[in-house]
């Protein structure tokens, strides 16, 4: 592959970051446009000598300007993820999704930068009509009300736009949609981390083997989570192979429970527990899972199962258990 200057959008967040490192690392030039308002520098600390780092707002047509000059490829990851902020702040992700992509877009036609990878989300099809969900899928945003479909409506405008602003001025659009990504540091506010520092808090609170752990919806919900390294594998693989004007589910199609989930988890501690089910979030979806055969056809075979996955994540979680913000 010929070796480019690329500019990560969103390049200090969980997987922004690691796609970062990992460019780095087979030696490509790296520019990184973030505000940390959500990620955090210091996931590049291994590499911040090879990089080049603009601290800027994506929602700043100037900042986005000047983070696109001299550049060869885009890979736009900014934007507000985390479920919590669906609620709280719909104006703040609806503000960043459509000021962002507008800004990038503007930026590579002003600079006449000509390869555009956009990530999207599973969130885009929210509630799917079958199950595994490939790319054909309708994408809905089913309640106008709810402010949880800030998110997907932001995705399926960045979405719309990439594809039709990709016909007419680049040469290679890609979309990649991923599906559940986990690993270390990847935040607080996913179902893995706080269930990680949910039953470590019971730990410490009583010796019994055998423990309730609360969790939202009834824990039959399904979901299939990726880890970090195999999802940044499929992305190397789009770079390598994607075609223009596509869109790409990166996932894993291992459909698990979250029960199961928190059952994992618990053997990690070496607890049986007792779900003890609670209210799901307006909104939520009961199951997803990602139909990953064109990635496939790719060449893409993800490697390691949630067994191998949760012990990794958990690890980092209990060591870093002290940086847990404080609400």
């Amino acid at each position: 592959m010929n070796k480019k200057k690329y500019l990560i959008t969103g390049g200090t967040g969980f997987i922004g970051s690691a796609f970062v490192i990992d460019l780095v690392k087979d030696n490509h030039s790296v520019r990184v446009l973030d505000d940390n308002s959500r990620g955090d520098v210091h996931r590049l600390e291994e590499v911040e000598n090879d990089i080049e780092f603009v601290n800027g707002d994506i929602r700043s047509y100037d900042d986005v300007m000047r983070a696109c000059k001299g550049i060869d490829s885009v890979f736009h990851f900014a934007y507000i993820n985390g479920t919590e902020f669906f609620y709280t702040k719909p104006e703040l992700v609806l503000d960043v999704a459509v000021k962002g992509i507008v800004n990038v877009l503007d930026a590579c036609i002003e600079h006449g930068i000509k390869e555009f990878f956009l990530a999207s989300s599973s969130e885009v099809y929210q509630t799917p009509p079958v199950t595994p969900t490939d790319e054909t899928c309708p994408l809905i945003v089913p309640d106008p009300m709810n402010p949880r479909f800030s998110y997907g409506g932001g995705k399926i405008i960045s979405e719309l736009m990439t594809i039709n602003y990709g016909r007419k001025h680049f040469d290679r659009v890609i979309i990649f949609r991923p599906h559940n990504v986990y690993g270390p540091d990847m935040g607080w506010e996913h179902v893995i981390p706080q269930f990680i520092v949910r039953m470590k808090e019971i730990c410490e609170s009583t010796n019994s083997k055998d423990i309730e752990f609360p969790i939202q919806g009834s824990g039959w919900e399904t979901r299939a989570f990726i880890f970090i390294s195999d999802f940044i594998d499929g992305l190397r693989l789009l770079m390598e192979k994607g075609e223009h004007l596509n869109i790409y589910h990166i996932g894993n199609d291992e459909e698990v429970s979250v029960q199961s989930v928190a059952v994992e988890i618990g053997n990690f501690f070496e607890k049986n527990i007792n779900i003890v089910s609670g209210e799901s979030t307006e909104g939520s979806t009961s199951r997803r899972c990602p139909d990953i055969s064109k990635l496939k056809k790719l060449g893409f075979i993800p490697e390691v199962n949630l067994k191998e996955g949760l012990p990794i994540a958990a690890r980092w979680y209990i060591d870093h258990a002290n940086e847990k913000p404080v609400k």
